[in-house]
């Protein structure tokens, strides 16, 4: 039973999520002024990543276990849920900001309201809690290490050549910003880069 509902909501999750990526490229507006810095880092190799990952639990490579471990297994399937939730309410705060590769635009503003308030990279962070949430649901460890090894130190690297832009375009407002606001997990108490 919990495999058809693990299923199902994470079927929902995943068309959601695509959905606002195929959104934010249609409401690129052409024309705009920016400078740019290529990453090999862009939506075609996270979606790749989605791929291997699928295909990781799907074919059930390296799945410890048939059933079991419900609680477990539901908190996991709450991450898939509060992390698709949280990449929506990023893209929605971000805006026009949002681009495939890191790039500043002429009229660029610096977001720091709503889930960049708790994160600097809710679209990255987001996607890391639902790949380690789908890890624990469908009781993968392989998973879990994939998204550890490769999908972690490439959001990682995108999310380093991103604050790099952002420090030059906005200077000392954004070196505050990223003082008080973790990277990818939520600062509690703390004031440090």
């Amino acid at each position: 039973m919990f495999n058809w509902v693990a299923d199902a909501v994470t079927a929902i999750c995943v068309a959601t999520i695509f959905a606002v990526v195929v959104a934010n490229f249609l409401q690129a507006e052409p024309g705009r002024t920016f400078r740019e810095r290529r990453s090999p880092v862009a939506t075609l190799t996270m979606a790749a990543f989605f791929v291997l990952l699928y295909a990781t639990i799907r074919l059930r490579w390296g799945m410890v276990a048939e059933s079991g471990f419900v609680i477990g297994r539901s908190i996991g399937l709450a991450l898939v849920v509060v992390g698709t939730a949280f990449n929506v309410w990023g893209r929605l705060h971000l805006g026009a900001n949002w681009a495939d590769h890191v790039r500043i635009y002429a009229n660029q503003t610096l977001v720091t309201g709503g889930p960049y308030r708790v994160v600097r990279h809710p679209l990255y962070a987001s996607l890391l809690w639902m790949f380690y949430g789908a890890s624990l649901a469908y009781l993968n460890p392989l998973a879990a290490l994939e998204t550890t090894l490769i999908f972690l130190p490439g959001m990682w690297y995108r999310s380093n050549l991103e604050e790099m832009v952002l420090l030059e375009r906005f200077g000392d407002a954004y070196r505050a910003y990223r003082a008080r606001t973790g990277r990818f997990l939520p600062r509690w108490g703390r004031a440090t880069p």
